[in-house]
């Protein structure tokens, strides 16, 4: 009997003390994988650590004093009210840019409509021809030289310079605009002489001549060469400007252009005069 015990308990005894050296085993290698990640861990904290530091002794760092901030935000505060003033400039621009009516009315009162003679005067002021070989203008340009013209009428008086149109088609725009602005006006007829020869009873003295027509109103045009004064006009495809100290391209043609842009030039005359009167568009172009 005791020696079957024995001869099982030898058995057991091996059996025992290899489940003791796995166990052992895997101990010890669940704690070398431990220890080895956390000294990777460690090692991987000091090389970002060191190369932090690497890049900190790169890059200096200069403190600031409380007046150099102060100063930076004084010519920050200098940078945005240019940039403000910029923008005031823009929208200045822009509002220049804008026209003295909307295209479309240049348009309706057909005043880009020329004729089919260019003279060589007026050649860089037409768009286009039409099929039946009509010349437009650009509006663009007729807005802009209108513009110019009224700045330069502006320095007038109204009882300085006088207003000449002997077409028949613009005569009820011109005498609403002598009614206006107290201009002296001439249809129908341009008397001879009126500015140049002072024995004449009507003879009278002025600064400028604004003609509708350099061709028609050339007699008008030729006293204001001869006394040396500026003369302004409106200019039709068909024009030519020799005379003209400058002129505005233009359809001279048609009532309802004329009366636009008659219109136009009182309405902003009287602005820069400020003479506050009523000017209304009908007055100047008939409406159907």
């Amino acid at each position: 009997m005791l020696k079957e015990k024995n001869e099982k308990v030898m058995e057991i005894i091996p059996e025992k003390i290899g489940e003791t050296i796995e166990k052992s085993i895997k101990k010890i290698k669940e704690k070398t994988e431990k220890f080895i990640e956390e000294s990777v861990k460690k090692i991987t904290k000091k090389e970002k650590k060191r190369k932090t530091d690497e890049i900190k002794k790169d890059i200096p760092i200069k403190k600031i004093s409380k007046k150099e901030l102060l100063e930076k935000a004084k010519k920050l505060a200098e940078k945005i009210e240019g940039r403000v003033e910029t923008e005031e400039i823009k929208e200045k621009l822009e509002a220049s840019r804008k026209t003295l009516v909307p295209i479309e009315d240049y348009i309706k009162v057909g005043a880009h409509i020329g004729t089919k003679v260019i003279t060589p005067h007026m050649r860089k002021y037409v768009y286009r021809r039409r099929n039946d070989g009509i010349a437009i203008l650009d509006i663009n340009f007729t807005d802009e030289k209108l513009k110019e013209l009224i700045k330069l009428v502006e320095k007038f008086e109204p009882e300085n310079f006088i207003l000449v149109c002997k077409r028949e088609a613009g005569w009820k725009a011109v005498e609403k605009f002598s009614e206006l602005t107290g201009v002296r006006v001439f249809t129908k007829k341009y008397p001879a002489g009126i500015l140049t020869n002072i024995t004449l009873p009507n003879f009278f003295e002025t600064d400028m001549i604004l003609v509708c027509d350099p061709w028609i109103d050339r007699n008008a045009m030729r006293d204001g060469k001869k006394i040396k004064k500026k003369i302004f006009a409106l200019c039709d495809t068909n024009n030519y400007a020799f005379d003209a100290d400058f002129f505005v391209p233009c359809n001279n043609k048609s009532s309802k252009s004329l009366g636009l842009i008659l219109y136009i030039i009182a309405r902003e005359y009287l602005k820069s005069k400020k003479i506050k009167k009523e000017v209304k568009l009908e007055d100047f172009v008939e409406t159907e």
